[in-house]
């Protein structure tokens, strides 16, 4: 991988046509190390946000040897970067066949569920390989309620009353209990966590099991950057404060004496990687560039996240650019032919950005890798390591680079 300064100095050596992605192995290391500092428990990374086997060694390498995993696939990724690694199939809803798998080949021993057929599929898999129940720890996900760019308790969780039955039931046949929530990706209602913890409080009140364990999942949210036009967000936590207060509600609700997990990716991963885009044509108000939805850019369209961008002149049009620097919002239109690949958000950028400028998209490092595809024959897949965080550059022109204050720091341009 070759290393470079900056980005710029990335775009302009390598005046690459293709997207090209900056990975900046000490941002995801310094941020790691954050999160990991500032929890109680045991850090399970979730492979689904980045499985890159960059990201996976270089999360082991400082000592994350937990991994939240959903699939087989994401049992071989997790022990190839770490064969020593202790995995949490915190999937709900398994094929009868991945579970054998995990139980059998991978030595997984906790597991979520959400169902009582769930529990049956565990237990056959279980009898017919002569395994001791309580040497597995199944984890009771409660559903919850809450405001995230992705809500997770449409699709599972079991709320409160068929909790406390899955719980028993759990407990009768002789496994390990646990109890598990997720409030969903890039949470925007910090709240959700103490309602959460007062779900798992009530549940684990109703029962005559002694729970194990408690996993508080993930949701984490990571610094963005905001429309300029629109109301600026309120200051985010640093995270060692968001755990702190987290922690808070734990002990509040009489749950701090259970060994805690948690699943971050979006908080760990978002702000290691970027992507250098190259601007294709410049209509108007649009700029189509050589990335978008099908590619880095999903996480951005659906989660309708604003993403921090700046531009990257390039030197060998200066004589025919505008003079005009003034920022403007441009609608940003994908690579493919298909009509709905346009970001949600606008990119704020110069007035004078022109067919052939490079534009840095920042903090991509969450989805970008795991959701793109080869839609059209487009796959970005070339990577080069930058030095400098992205918010330290101080090359190109800002953009759409105004980033979210986070505990209380307001950042340049503010």
């Amino acid at each position: 991988m070759e290393r470079f300064e900056t980005a710029r100095d990335a775009a302009l050596s390598l005046r690459p046509d293709r997207p090209v992605y900056g990975f900046r192995p000490s941002v995801l290391k310094a941020d790691a190390r954050e999160f990991m500092a500032g929890f109680r428990g045991t850090t399970a990374y979730a492979v689904k946000t980045n499985d890159a086997p960059v990201i996976l060694s270089a999360l082991s390498e400082i000592g994350v040897s937990a991994f939240d995993v959903a699939s087989p696939a994401e049992f071989e990724a997790a022990r190839t970067a770490n064969p020593q690694s202790d995995l949490y199939y915190m999937h709900p809803v398994k094929a009868q066949s991945d579970i054998r798998l995990a139980l059998e080949t991978y030595g997984i021993r906790r597991l979520a569920v959400d169902h009582e057929d769930e529990i049956a599929k565990i237990l056959r898999i279980v009898r017919a390989l002569d395994l001791d129940p309580a040497d597995i720890t199944l984890f009771v996900r409660l559903a919850t309620k809450g405001h995230a760019a992705y809500e997770l308790s449409k699709k599972f969780g079991a709320a409160p009353k068929h909790a406390v039955e899955l719980v028993e039931r759990i407990d009768r046949i002789g496994f390990r209990v646990g109890l598990t929530f997720h409030v969903g990706s890039q949470i925007e209602d910090l709240t959700t966590y103490e309602r959460a913890l007062a779900t798992a409080a009530w549940v684990r009140s109703r029962v005559d099991a002694e729970i194990a364990a408690l996993d508080i999942g993930g949701g984490f949210p990571a610094r963005y950057g905001h429309d300029p036009k629109r109301r600026a967000p309120p200051p985010m936590p640093a995270i060692g404060d968001l755990l702190g207060n987290i922690h808070s509600e734990i002990e509040e609700w009489g749950l701090d004496d259970l060994p805690l997990i948690a699943e971050p990716g979006r908080v760990i991963v978002a702000r290691s990687l970027s992507v250098i885009t190259r601007v294709l044509l410049k209509k108007g108000q649009r700029v189509y560039i050589n990335d978008g939805i099908w590619s880095s850019l999903s996480d951005a369209w659906t989660g309708k996240i604003t993403l921090p961008a700046r531009l990257i002149p390039d030197p060998a049009r200066r004589a025919k650019r505008s003079t005009s620097e003034k920022l403007v919002p441009f609608k940003v239109c994908g690579a493919t032919c298909d009509s709905v690949d346009i970001l949600s958000r606008p990119f704020w950028l110069p007035e004078n950005v022109d067919t052939g400028d490079w534009i840095e998209i920042g903090h991509i490092g969450a989805y970008s890798l795991s959701l793109r595809t080869r839609f059209n024959g487009f796959y970005p897949d070339t990577f080069v390591e930058i030095a400098t965080p992205y918010e330290d550059e101080e090359s190109g022109v800002e953009g759409f680079a105004t980033m979210e204050p986070r505990g209380g720091m307001l950042s340049a341009g503010e």
